[in-house]
């Protein structure tokens, strides 16, 4: 096995192909097409409950961009006080010395950037707009989970540092009116719309 599938796999994640499941792939790569038109270059997903898991969601979607574009794209586990994906980051040191994240590269030109460690909560949204303003001039993309923001007060001013940002919701279990909640809070000319999961 590859040192990238064993670093996907550390993360649970698995490359999906046509041959496993080519409704979920499929989903990806419209979505990829989708943000690519867009022409957006960071772009946040904010899960509407804490039952939405995103950071598999942002590495699918990341390696459908990669496959459709060629370009480099990076996925940033941006919530530095409860990290979703700093296990594959443990131990390294950060990218520079006022930075809190990490850069590995995880399939091809696909990146993670995230925490190694985890940081104060006052840090979230200051680190996550330093590395958006200075650290992310290589990607062609940036896909940033917003997991716990909404937990910490912060996922309007964190919406706020994206070019756009999407909402995540599962299928039969998020309820309208959190969605509304959430969206009336983004600004409305970032607002992609509401990405469904199950």
């Amino acid at each position: 096995m590859s040192d990238e599938h064993d670093r996907l796999e550390s993360l649970g994640i698995s490359v999906i192909s046509d041959a496993e499941d080519p409704i979920v792939r499929g989903e990806c790569m419209r979505i990829a097409r989708r943000l690519q038109s867009t022409r957006h270059k960071i772009i946040g997903f904010i899960p509407a409950s804490a039952k939405v898991a995103v950071p598999a969601l942002a590495i699918q979607i990341g390696m459908a961009l990669v496959e459709l574009t060629g370009a480099t794209v990076a996925v940033v586990d941006a919530n530095v006080r409860y990290p979703a994906l700093s296990e594959v980051a443990r131990g390294d040191s950060t990218d520079s010395d006022d930075s809190v994240f990490s850069t590995r590269w995880l399939k091809g030109s696909l990146a993670l950037l995230a925490p190694p460690a985890v940081e104060r909560s006052g840090e979230v949204v200051p680190q996550l707009a330093r590395l958006l303003l200075e650290g992310v001039d290589l990607f062609e993309h940036v896909l940033v989970d917003l997991t716990g923001f909404d937990l910490l007060g912060e996922h309007a001013s964190a919406a706020a540092c994206m070019d756009a940002v999407l909402l995540v919701g599962r299928a039969t279990e998020t309820h309208e009116a959190d969605l509304l909640g959430f969206k009336a809070e983004m600004p409305t000319n970032r607002f992609l719309g509401v990405l469904l999961l199950g």
